[in-house]
């Protein structure tokens, strides 16, 4: 690897770091360019957690350049004790994205690499079997049939207090399911008895399900 520079001391780097705020646009410029060159030691330092990215070293320091650049553009002397700190995060924060950023683009390629071929021959990706699917109206049917059955069990088979209990559980009003703390508040009573509550109403319902076995419901019963 590259041998880098050795980093400035916290005098010669507090030096340039308040250069950078000089009127004189040539010792601003000298100021970033030793903060940047004096640091790349540390870049190299944390490319070096990412060799196992599958990514060229080269590649690394390069991104992470990048980071330590910005680094230097925002650091603020009297909110930071020192350089080295505040750039490794930015580093460290510009490797990450660039990381997330390929492998957000290697999924998407993905969806469109060719997968097979279909009855006549023609090649296709993920992209097209995954747009093909469409729902099965005989399991829609048959499970907006047995919520018909549960809803008319509920009223045949619960007490109101019951009722209640189940509704605001598991949100059967079409609302969010509800924690049994939440539940014993808004009734005014104990956790632990919202807790017995539906317990003795699930039974009743399997139950009341076993009954219905013939119905063809009897492997819907375990979501109830």
């Amino acid at each position: 690897m590259k041998t880098f520079q050795k980093p400035l001391s916290k005098e010669e780097e507090g030096l340039c770091i308040r250069a950078l705020q000089d009127e004189d646009a040539g010792r601003r410029s000298e100021a970033k360019r030793l903060l940047i060159e004096r640091n790349l030691r540390l870049v190299a330092h944390i490319a070096k957690k990412y060799t196992n990215a599958d990514e060229e070293m080269e590649d690394l320091i390069s991104i992470g350049t990048i980071g330590l650049i910005k680094a230097v553009d925002s650091f603020d002397l009297h909110k930071n004790s020192r350089l080295a700190s505040y750039a490794a995060r930015c580093i460290d924060n510009e490797l990450l994205m660039m990381l997330r950023g390929k492998k957000k683009i290697s999924r998407e390629v993905s969806l469109f690499e060719p997968i097979g071929t279909d009855r006549e021959g023609n090649e296709i990706s993920l992209l097209d079997v995954m747009e093909q699917q469409q729902p099965d109206i005989v399991e829609e049917m048959e499970k907006a049939r047995c919520l018909g059955l549960l809803y008319g069990l509920m009223e045949t088979e619960l007490t109101l207090r019951e009722r209640e209990v189940l509704t605001l559980r598991y949100g059967l009003s079409g609302g969010r399911e509800v924690t049994q703390k939440e539940i014993g508040e808004k009734l005014g009573i104990s956790r632990s008895y919202v807790s017995r509550i539906e317990k003795k109403a699930l039974l009743k319902m399997k139950a009341g399900f076993g009954k219905l076995e013939e119905s063809g419901c009897k492997k819907n019963r375990g979501n109830v």
